[in-house]
């Protein structure tokens, strides 16, 4: 089984390429070719292993580097260092320092940086904790199936303080034609609007016979990277699966998920966990399954009806296209 030894190498050559060109203007499209990932799936496998996201990374490298030039080449000016770190504008520059440092460039260089270090104990045992959390992510138990041969992988999956059990399963997926309804903007943690979002696909295969007890699957796919993608532009498709010759019309369109391997997580959660749950398999288990992110759309699979469980929990499996390391 792989160790994860490959996902590292494959970060660490991103982040030595963004030290190497901090003063340069950098694109997702162009770090993911570095890493050997596609844009979509790499920067949800950056965000769960580096635990910030590609564009607080960048951003926290050269304000952490524009500090050390500061007290460290005082011949240069505040406007050089910023250029020098990759801002596109000293306005920018500023407002970014002050936010992170608390203090203005000027302040630091005079003396504020002695202030701020000793702020940094308190903020460094913040740093092992979340380390230590990231970390009880990756025991996963492996395991083969012996009635279907599959792989599959158990894991505790440690968020909040709470724990959640988590189960993987590497399998072929059929073909899915799915009639969706589409939204477009903010959706995390909204359960009204997706029962809007629902309530709406429900009514409208209602009449047509379309709802089949144990036949029919309710699907969820994401199209873009919420940590990409402006919230306003986020396109989210609720979806149910109907037969190729399904005739569609008005809000309601047709489109077809591809099949093939992926990777199956089976979760129970609240609706505040999803997000927790998607770092799970992109950070802890997918860098030490020996498999990597295929270019097909991932989606979640509604198995129950939050509103009829005990717990009020979400079962859904967490549906990611791989092909071998």
């Amino acid at each position: 089984m792989a160790n994860g030894a490959e996902y590292i190498q494959r970060i660490n050559r991103v982040l030595d390429y963004i030290d190497r060109n901090l003063k340069e203007e950098m694109k997702l499209e162009e770090l993911a070719r570095v890493a050997h990932f596609s844009p979509f799936h790499f920067h949800r496998i950056f965000h769960a292993i580096q635990g910030e996201t590609l564009f607080h990374f960048i951003q926290r490298v050269r304000l952490e580097r524009a500090a050390s030039l500061l007290v460290g080449k005082t011949h240069l000016s505040v406007t050089e260092i910023s250029m020098d770190t990759g801002f596109s504008n000293p306005s920018t520059f500023a407002r970014a320092f002050r936010d992170k440092f608390d203090m203005s460039a000027s302040e630091w260089r005079n003396g504020g940086f002695k202030t701020f270090s000793k702020n940094r104990q308190t903020m460094r045992k913040e740093d092992q904790d979340i380390r230590k959390q990231r970390l009880e992510h990756t025991a996963f138990h492996y395991y083969v199936d012996p009635r279907t041969g599959n792989q599959k992988w158990r894991n505790n999956m440690k968020d909040a303080g709470k724990t959640l059990d988590v189960e993987v399963e590497v399998q072929d997926m059929p073909e899915w034609t799915v009639a969706y309804v589409r939204h477009t903007g903010p959706y995390a943690g909204d359960e009204q609007l997706f029962g809007q979002l629902i309530g709406r696909l429900m009514q409208w295969a209602g009449p047509r016979n379309l709802i089949k007890p144990n036949e029919s699957h309710m699907l969820f796919v994401y199209h873009d990277d919420p940590e990409i993608t402006e919230e306003s532009k986020l396109r989210t498709s609720v979806c149910l699966t109907v037969p190729e010759d399904t005739e569609v019309s008005g809000e309601v369109g047709k489109m077809t998920i591809d099949g093939g391997k992926y990777a199956v997580g089976h979760f129970r959660l609240s609706g505040d966990e999803y997000g927790a749950a998607w770092d799970t398999i992109y950070g802890g288990w997918l860098p030490n399954s020996g498999y990597q992110p295929d270019d097909r759309l991932p989606y979640e699979m509604a198995l129950n009806d939050p509103e009829k469980d005990p717990e009020g929990k979400h079962e859904v499996n967490i549906c990611i296209p791989v092909k071998p390391l």
